[in-house]
């Protein structure tokens, strides 16, 4: 499986030959990306902020996978598929999306579309993408990738997430203000129980500016056993079972 972070909480993840787009924004410091030089076979989207979905228009061929609020949206404003199988899915879900096995994942934060804070786009997410169905039996030799979404710390992480969906990497929100900060993403880090961790969702605009040394020394402070790995913009981490 190969993750690369565009920047913000923007991932293109490679599963065999399935590529999947996570909340495309490109606007960002952290990327010099044409969006349009990526082809994703899926567009997933944890939510319907502005800095979560500002690049969608850019891939029209893409299945929309989201909450069905959130993919009528899109498919009502920039013409995409509605979602897999022709219907949105919602938490505690899971869609087979070509070669990888995509489940929705609560995440505590709010979800207008917009401005329009009126407007909802259902609950906000995280996802957590496999290379095989997950089931109640343990499977080592399954890959699986935990994208948190905008978030706080939630007990579903240690309670949910890390028994059932075993991550083997997580890409968490670290930016504070409007998600965790580096303290509640070192907290995070331990409860999801992940091999490899990385910051996402800063620097991106002043709020959110934060020292990523605060990010790994708060994992190790945690007690995770986890690596913290703080990627460049456009750069890739192959994770292996």
């Amino acid at each position: 499986m190969e993750l690369t972070w565009h920047g913000h909480s923007t991932w293109h993840v490679v599963v065999d030959g399935t590529e999947l787009l996570i909340d495309p924004f490109f606007d960002n410091p952290k990327t010099s990306v044409d969006p349009a030089a990526l082809d994703p076979d899926y567009l997933l989207l944890t939510h319907g902020h502005a800095d979560h979905i500002g690049d969608v228009d850019q891939y029209e061929d893409a299945v929309v996978v989201a909450t069905p609020e959130l993919t009528g949206y899109i498919q009502d404003t920039f013409g995409h598929e509605d979602a897999v199988g022709g219907m949105g899915m919602n938490i505690g879900g899971t869609v087979e999306c070509g070669d990888a096995w995509v489940t929705m994942v609560r995440a505590d934060h709010s979800n207008g579309i917009e401005t329009g804070y009126g407007t909802s786009a259902g609950m906000p997410a995280g996802f957590v993408i496999g290379d095989e169905e997950p089931t109640q039996e343990s499977n080592p030799e399954c890959t699986a990738f935990y994208h948190a979404g905008d978030t706080g710390l939630m007990s579903e992480m240690v309670d949910v997430i890390a028994p059932y969906l075993e991550p083997d990497a997580a890409a968490l929100p670290a930016g504070d203000h409007f998600t965790m900060g580096p303290a509640g993403a070192g907290i995070a880090a331990d409860w999801v129980g992940a091999d490899v961790v990385f910051p996402m969702h800063y620097d991106s605009f002043p709020p959110i500016e934060i020292d990523t040394d605060a990010f790994v020394s708060e994992v190790e402070a945690a007690g995770a056993n986890a690596e913290a790995i703080v990627l460049e913009g456009d750069e890739t981490y192959t994770l292996d079972a």
